[in-house]
Parts: structure tokens; C-alpha cells; sequence
């Protein structure tokens, strides 16, 4: 299913974007939203966040979270048998649930904690010297070039 958008004519002219392009048309197609287990995404400093889900009477056996490239994947399948028991009323949820959130690139998985029924993931981009920008020296010394090279002297009177 395509969105709304066109996309193609950004195809001609960008580079290395394809991902970007495909998430957009993901996410405007139309699935049913899942609101359940409610869940909050802070941002808690320059590069750090917390996702935070309240899932209420399960526990960390019964949780699962798996970061594969640039998608976290956290589902919770409750285990354990509910026969013998009598509810009156039924006000926490026990339903299996799979929840995903695509992550920025270099975006990781640093720590998880199950306490008082909130989940709590931390995530920390952490971009690779390699690509961070880096600042270039310009090189300013008479007769040089930018590799260090004194440049050639053309000889008069010779012809090419």
C-alpha cells in the first residue's frame, strides 16, 4: 500500500535515503493502533531516552525485549495458569502484547528493569568516531600544497 506522497521524484535526486522513504510510507498505512500496554518515551538528555511501559502483573520471566538493527521489539506472554480463580471483576490486563519502535541509527539498548509493574528501557545513540564530524586543518605554509608536496617548477623555453 503507498501513502498519500510520492516519493519517487526525491528517489532522482538523494542518496542513501531509501530508509527513510520506506519508513514514511509505513507509516501512513493504516493499522489498527494498539494502545495497550500504555507506554511514555522521555527524552532525558542530549542523547539518551527512556521508554517507560506499564505492564502491570507481569513478570521479568514473562517479558521479552530483542533489538534487532534499528527495531526494538519488547512482547509479554503471561505464563502460568488462571483455572480455579473467581473474578469479580477483571481490571488488569494479562493479554499477550508485542510492542515495536524503530530506533534511530546508532541508537542502543543500554539497560531494562521491571519494578512496581513499569518497564523501564534505556536507549543511548552512540555514533561511531568514524562518523562524527571532524574538523580539517588547512594547511598554510608558502610553497606547499595540501598534502605537504612543494609544488613543480615548469621549465621556460621547453614546449609541451
Amino acid at each position: 500500500m503507498r501513502s498519500a506522497f510520492d516519493f519517487s521524484p526525491l528517489y532522482r535526486s538523494t542518496v542513501g535515503f531509501d530508509r527513510l522513504f520506506d519508513m514514511l510510507d509505513q507509516s501512513a498505512q493504516i493499522e489498527p493502533m494498539t494502545n495497550w500496554p500504555p507506554y511514555n518515551i522521555e527524552k532525558v538528555a542530549e542523547d539518551q531516552y527512556v521508554i517507560t511501559m506499564a505492564i502491570a502483573g507481569f513478570s521479568p520471566d514473562e517479558v521479552e525485549l530483542t533489538q534487532k538493527e534499528s527495531q526494538l521489539l519488547v512482547s509479554g506472554q503471561k505464563k502460568g495458569s488462571e483455572e480455579g480463580r473467581q473474578y469479580l471483576h477483571r481490571g488488569i490486563a494479562t493479554r499477550a502484547f508485542k510492542q515495536t519502535f524503530n530506533l534511530a541509527d546508532h541508537v542502543k539498548v543500554t539497560g531494562a528493569s521491571l519494578e512496581n509493574g513499569l518497564l523501564t528501557v534505556d536507549l543511548k545513540r552512540e555514533v561511531p568516531e568514524s562518523l562524527k564530524p571532524r574538523r580539517i586543518e588547512i594547511a598554510t605554509g608558502a610553497g606547499t600544497t595540501p598534502l605537504g608536496r612543494h609544488p613543480q617548477q615548469i621549465e621556460h623555453g621547453k614546449a609541451a
